[in-house]
């Protein structure tokens, strides 16, 4: 068995230059000196101490050891097996992997090249087989912070139809991305990535801007009644205490009323209760609406419902597909029933079919959104229809 921590006397070597990389140490304390063979002549490369990590280099590439590690003072070291760098390599991600490689292949050219040695290069064998793609990822993210700066990305809408009425009563916001060289990039992709980042918040903010702008435009065409269009927030995004005041300040710019902009939060951001509670009390303050979408999508649990007073529920389009039997139009008649005793609206996704939103219809659903009503479109063609 590993021993929790290993003692090395003052003089002691704790590894050499050439070794096999059998794992890396944690200095619990003492100071240890680092030094390789230059041209012959042994040269220090530096000392470590207490916190630092000492042999990890060889275990990320799987490389002999290139120094040698000498015990200064008595230290206390805490040994790390090469499988533990090995899972936390493997499930790092891709972009921080191949930085990491990209780093550590410098650092042995560099010794190669002070210690006189042209056979030092690093194995890669650690590396994983998305890694490949890593840097085609930091280049997206690079071309989607120019595409932002020059507003290419595109706001697109749905409609979404009051069933009773067959009138289209209000829109989603879709954002899309047609690159100059890739193509259509897809929403998926490009979104991930800039919520993985700090760009969703200032697509976030592109999108919202651009959607106000929409709103003022269907006004001034004299669109009677004005249809609302819903937007889409990301966590981050509702980490910003100023979110509210800045739409407001978007809408009063433009004189729109607070209730045409509805804000859409995905059903997994919910458990953050406090977070979500502050943000529907504020709206509802000012007279913006809040939907829950994707409402079923496999974090599905009644207690947000409980406390929390959403003004729209979305029904995920997996249930409007299950609505060909009847377990799934007894489940979805509860969903709405349920919805209706909530004093919430039911927005039905994903409807295909005439005969799903015929059964909608029956059921007492309100609103149907999905490609048997429409597929998100650019804003002329909203002001032609």
């Amino acid at each position: 068995m590993q021993p929790y921590s290993e003692l090395f006397k003052t003089g002691d070597i704790i590894f050499a230059e050439g070794d096999a990389p059998s794992g890396a140490f944690l200095i619990e304390s003492g100071r240890i000196e680092i030094s390789t063979t230059q041209f012959g002549e042994r040269r220090v490369l530096g000392e470590l101490g207490p916190g630092m990590l000492l042999g990890e280099m060889a275990v990320l590439d799987e490389s002999p050891r290139t120094a040698t590690a000498r015990a200064l003072t008595n230290c206390r070291l805490t040994p790390i097996d090469a499988a533990q760098f090995a899972e936390r390599l493997a499930a790092a991600d891709p972009v921080v992997r191949a930085l990491l490689m990209s780093q550590l292949t410098r650092y042995r050219s560099a010794l190669a090249t002070l210690t006189g040695d042209g056979t030092g290069r690093p194995s890669v064998s650690l590396a994983q087989p998305d890694d490949a793609h890593a840097f085609d990822k930091i280049r997206l993210e690079s071309e989607l912070r120019a595409a932002l700066e020059r507003k290419e990305l595109e706001v697109r809408l749905q409609p979404i139809e009051e069933i009773i009425s067959g009138r289209i009563a209000g829109y989603e916001a879709l954002v899309r991305w047609q690159h100059p060289e890739r193509g259509a990039v897809s929403p998926a992709e490009f979104i991930r990535l800039a919520e993985e980042t700090s760009l969703i918040l200032p697509v976030g903010d592109y999108i919202l801007e651009r959607v106000c702008d929409m709103l003022g435009e269907l006004q001034r065409r004299g669109r009677k009644p004005l249809p609302f269009i819903a937007v889409n927030l990301s966590a981050r995004q509702l980490d910003d205490a100023q979110l509210v005041e800045r739409i407001l300040a978007h809408l009063r710019k433009r004189d729109l009323p607070p209730d045409r902009l509805k804000l859409e939060i995905t059903e997994s951001l919910v458990l953050d209760y406090a977070r979500i509670a502050d943000l529907l009390e504020r709206c509802h303050a000012v007279g913006m609406h809040v939907a829950l979408d994707d409402f079923g999508t496999g974090f599905s649990n009644l207690g947000p419902l409980l406390t929390l007073s959403f003004d729209q529920i979305k029904l995920d389009g997996s249930f409007v597909k299950a609505l060909d039997r009847q377990r799934g139009v007894a489940v979805v008649g509860v969903v709405v029933a349920m919805a209706r005793a909530l004093d919430c609206d039911l927005v039905a996704e994903g409807v295909e079919t005439r005969e799903q939103r015929e059964i909608l219809h029956q059921l007492g659903c309100r609103y149907a959104q999905g490609w048997l009503v429409g597929k998100p479109v650019p804003l002329d063609h909203v002001l032609k229809a």
